[in-house]
């Protein structure tokens, strides 16, 4: 298991990161994703800080904050020192009635910060991100409130999930404006079937030193490699939460060749994805998440699979975005400075 820098910060971090959206569900979407009980949790959490893994990342809103808690229990059922394991949690979705509750106010995001300390059972976040963009509230407003929260120790570092380039680029633009604390990750979805971040995402984050954790690399079971042309699997997960979008033409060209790859090899499908991403140098951490040991170990092992310069090429032909405007342009006029 490597250990990365997290963007332009003091912060190391496992390639893989413990995701914990099996936690703690019971109905809706969080039942449909996981209902890991605590025993379940201690087993998971131990089996990835077993494995090297010494970053976990959860959210207030999965499981209604259960999630958290259920993650603190279990560092203190397995007396990990705290010092050992980067926590990182996030802020912004609907945790009650009321539009106050919810977004990237100064209230709701100082609010919630002090119920997940609470429900973690820790003194500090050590990775802090805004879950997603509110157009409603001023930019200025939501950094300062961050700031504030790494002023008073509450937390060590500021990161930032599913926004577009140009807003982390204003986010970046703003913090050194006002001197505030430095945006140094992002959180995003990136995989062989959903290569949009290589548009400008991507670039914006190389050119500004902000790392990137990728969620759902596995396209929400997709790539597992048990789903067949349609998207039919044999658990049916995306027929009940089919979530994130996949192309199933292009991404099911992508699974033949990874099960020929995979078959060479003899490591799993999934290993194969997950060894692809791992091979990016735009990725810092891949966010794992598994509702059985087993799943975890596989999961695990990718960190083992090494792909060829010919495999990488092979998956990139087939995967590879349709030329956009102005990418297609761009690419050309660098030919004029080509050394």
């Amino acid at each position: 298991m490597r250990i990365r820098q997290l963007g332009n910060s003091g912060l190391f971090v496992s390639e893989l990161c413990l995701g914990t959206m099996t936690f703690g569900g019971s109905e809706g979407m969080w039942g449909l994703i996981g209902q890991l009980g605590q025993d379940e949790v201690d087993q998971i959490v131990k089996g990835a800080l077993d494995g090297g893994i010494n970053f976990i990342d959860t959210a207030n809103i999965y499981a209604s904050g259960r999630s958290e808690a259920l993650l603190g229990q279990s560092l203190r059922n397995l007396g990990i020192a705290r010092h050992e394991v980067v926590v990182a949690t996030k802020v912004m979705g609907p945790m009650g009635d009321g539009q106050n509750n919810r977004g990237a106010s100064r209230g709701h995001i100082l609010y919630q910060a002090e119920a997940s300390l609470k429900r973690l059972g820790l003194d500090h976040i050590d990775l802090y991100q805004m879950h997603g963009f509110d157009p409603l509230v001023p930019m200025e407003e939501t950094l300062e409130a961050l700031n504030s929260l790494v002023q008073k120790g509450a937390v060590r570092y500021l990161g930032l999930s599913n926004w577009a380039a140009w807003q982390v680029m204003k986010a970046i633009g703003l913090t050194q404006l006002r001197q505030l604390a430095p945006i140094i990750s992002l959180q995003a979805y990136y995989t062989l079937a959903g290569r949009d971040l290589e548009r400008e995402v991507i670039p914006m984050l190389t050119a500004e030193k902000v790392g990137l954790m990728v969620w759902s690399p596995l396209a929400g079971g997709y790539l597992s490699g048990k789903y067949d042309r349609e998207g039919k699997g044999a658990d049916g997960r995306r027929g009940a939460f089919n979530f994130p979008p996949v192309n199933m033409d292009r991404g099911y060209a992508a699974i033949e060749a990874m099960r020929e790859i995979a078959a060479a090899k003899e490591v799993s499908v999934a290993q194969i994805a997950l060894a692809w991403l791992l091979h990016q140098k735009a990725v810092t951490s891949v966010i794992i998440g598994a509702k059985r040991l087993d799943q975890l170990h596989d999961n695990i092992a990718a960190t083992r699979v090494q792909l060829s310069a010919d495999d990488l090429s092979r998956l990139d032909a087939i995967t590879r975005l349709p030329e956009e405007y102005p990418g297609w342009m761009l690419d050309r006029q660098s030919t004029y400075r080509t050394a």
